[in-house]
């Protein structure tokens, strides 16, 4: 999770000015800044349930989440109008897959952190009824009564749902998680087809 947030970090700063809400330094410092309070408060695996750290790890994902929105927002403008980052090939590949990694990202954090209460009531027990529903929580024959998913597992979802446009093998069921899986769908659809689109018209 920490590896996440440190690599959302980094495409802000790789994202083009014009893509970026506020300066470059703005985000990656307050990103920074909330991942270190978590890491202090809760070193290590994250088991400690406390509600001030549940507030700032909301706040991390919301922080990421308004930074993907804008980023987005920006460049489906320039795609329609045109702009500097979009009228070179190089510019609209970086800008495209940099604003596209940096939903995936957002969104997966996002699942880790409400799924099931939190990373930290999940690991003191899982719910009974999933909110996303896993493999080793459908299938009987896994017997994984003691599986817990971890961040990795909520990248995949992210990565799958953003190439597929739809869930994989993780189902969702409570209310909260199709509607932020159909919301991520529907932006990739967006962004990918939209810099499909304009990359013929760059390359034609």
């Amino acid at each position: 999770m920490a590896g996440a947030v440190i690599a959302a970090m980094a495409l802000t700063l790789l994202m083009p000015d014009d893509l970026r809400l506020g300066p470059r330094w703005l985000f990656p410092f307050v990103e920074g800044l909330l991942l270190v309070t978590l890491i202090a408060g809760d070193p290590g695996r994250i088991s400690r349930r406390s509600a001030a750290l549940r507030a700032v790890s909301i706040a991390l994902v919301g922080v990421l989440a308004i930074g993907a929105a804008w980023s987005t927002v920006r460049l489906v403008d320039d795609l329609v109008h045109g702009g500097t980052e979009t009228n070179s090939a190089a510019g609209l590949l970086q800008a495209g897959g940099v604003v596209w990694a940096s939903t995936i990202l957002a969104f997966s954090l996002m699942y880790f952190e409400l799924d099931g209460g939190g990373a930290a009531a999940r690991a003191h027990h899982m719910p009974a009824t999933p909110e996303l529903a896993f493999p080793q929580q459908l299938n009987a024959d896994v017997n994984a009564t003691r599986w817990r998913p971890r961040y990795i597992d909520y990248l995949y979802l992210g990565l799958t749902n953003s190439t597929a446009f739809s869930p994989t093998d993780v189902m969702p069921l409570a209310p909260w998680a199709k509607i932020a899986m159909a919301v991520q769908s529907l932006i990739s659809l967006l962004i990918l087809g939209l810099v499909i689109a304009r990359a013929v018209n760059v390359f034609a």
